[in-house]
């Protein structure tokens, strides 16, 4: 079940170096690395930069004290300062050639197993609630009547369709079925191997996180995470530092309690086969296999909801049975006539421009001659540009036929023959306000550049 506030508690910080879960080795080690790194400081600002108490602190200073690996210095107000001695200095020197990691001590990973299963998402996913994740959206009832039922089935969602329908920005809405908060471990230590997992520019950690909580751990959204045509087979295993020693996690353990959206899909350097059959094991057993620079192997929880979005044929991508793989498929197509005026009633207000019906009617000709199909993004970037129109010749702020077609000029291209449509599918018809923008309230987590928007 879903980890409740009220579960906070029962992760304290441990009091005692036993308590840490991880061998007391590997706790002095990074204890040590981390006087040599500060030179002379305090057992309070030692502990507090490894995110563990200052019992432990404490208990690891006494005892590497009497192991003549460090000295005391005196005391600053109630706090003893220390340093490594001549012994220590060295032995430390010569670990740190193996790896230079001296934050956060990391967390077992028999405990985060645990934890990800505890944080296993249980959601009551309605219509009501479907609508008003996507209520920033101009959409139609079959579109999300699709989302929904697939969001709670298992498996993948596949968004197919043509580009700037707004698939990636149904993709990165979805995080808002989730209102519930996270545990994320900046470190896990698995088989001798520390493994870096809370990233600050993926997960949104709270403001305020639970008085007492093992600082070990992070209080978080639930992760978003995004990928487009970046992706490599190398991201979806550990990548080793040899310089820090540590190994950085691959993109679906950092998406684990979350959503892991793959962007224009089959425009990867790897095949389209060749990432799905990566992840095709772990997601049917819920368990992925990692293996580190050590050659050996072990598990990690594979919890996430998988959403792959392209604007590519799907019958081009693979066969049958690839396609039956990809169980939940939701076709994003061209917007309807009345949710093209919407969308452009909104963008045109946003930009302060003046839109008549009339204008509106010659827009949508104008995309249906030039695109074959009314697709939201036209809507939106004729306001953009019609706004550097009428500040370069100092025009009212009025999309009129004239400014139009005075746009059209520079963003259709002459002479070509219009964009094939894709055959609509029932149900489809998808239209964004502004498919660039991300979430009214959360920015779309995104590890690495994203692929153009509105896709």
């Amino acid at each position: 079940m879903a980890l409740g506030p009220d579960a906070y508690s029962l992760l304290q910080a441990p009091g005692k170096v036993s308590e840490l879960g991880i061998s007391e080795g590997l706790v002095e080690d990074l204890f040590l690395r981390r006087i040599l790194t500060d030179r002379l400081t305090t057992v309070s600002r030692a502990a507090d930069e490894l995110s563990i108490s200052h019992a432990v602190g404490d208990e690891l200073a006494e005892s590497l004290r009497q192991k003549n690996l460090l000295e005391y210095h005196g005391v600053e107000g109630r706090d003893y300062r220390i340093g490594l001695t001549e012994q220590g200095h060295r032995l430390t020197a010569e670990r740190m050639k193996s790896g230079r990691h001296v934050s956060s001590m990391p967390v077992p990973l028999p405990d985060y197993k645990t934890l990800v299963q505890l944080q296993k998402a249980e959601i009551t996913l309605t219509r009501t609630l479907t609508k008003e994740a996507f209520s920033d959206l101009v959409l139609e009832d079959s579109i999300l009547d699709q989302i929904g039922p697939a969001f709670l089935s298992d498996g993948a969602i596949f968004f197919y369709g043509p580009p700037g329908t707004g698939k990636t920005s149904l993709a990165e809405r979805m995080i808002r079925f989730f209102s519930d908060r996270v545990l994320i471990p900046r470190f896990i230590e698995a088989d001798g191997q520390i493994i870096s997992v809370y990233d600050p520019s993926l997960h949104e950690a709270d403001a305020d996180q639970p008085a007492g909580l093992d600082p070990r751990y992070v209080l978080c959204r639930r992760p978003l995470v995004m990928v487009g045509g970046e992706l490599t087979l190398a991201m979806m295993d550990l990548q080793y530092d040899a310089v820090s020693g540590l190994s950085a996690a691959p993109i679906q353990l950092l998406a684990n309690n979350g959503i892991l959206v793959v962007d224009d899909f089959g425009r990867q350097t790897a095949s389209p086969d060749e990432i799905l059959n990566r992840w095709i094991v772990p997601m049917s057993r819920g368990v992925d296999f990692l293996r580190p620079n050590t050659g050996t192997k072990f598990t990690v929880p594979f919890e996430l909801k998988l959403v792959i979005s392209t604007n590519i044929d799907p019958h081009s991508l693979g066969d049958d049975a690839f396609l039956r793989r990809l169980r939940n498929k939701v076709y994003v197509g061209a917007c309807s006539d009345s949710a093209f005026n919407w969308i452009l009633a909104r963008a045109a207000k946003r930009f302060g421009l003046e839109v008549t019906s009339a204008s509106a009617a010659h827009l949508s000709r104008l995309t249906k001659t030039n695109v074959g199909e009314l697709r939201p993004y036209v809507a939106v970037d004729f306001c953009e540009l019609a706004i550097g129109v009428c500040g370069y010749d100092g025009l009212e702020l009025r999309l009129d036929d004239r400014l139009i077609d005075r746009v059209a000029a520079v963003y259709f291209v002459q002479g070509g023959e219009p964009d094939e449509p894709t055959a609509a599918a029932p149900g489809s018809s998808a239209a964004d306000g502004h498919p660039a923008a991300p979430p009214a309230d959360r920015a779309p987590s995104t590890p690495r550049p994203m692929a153009s928007p509105g896709r």
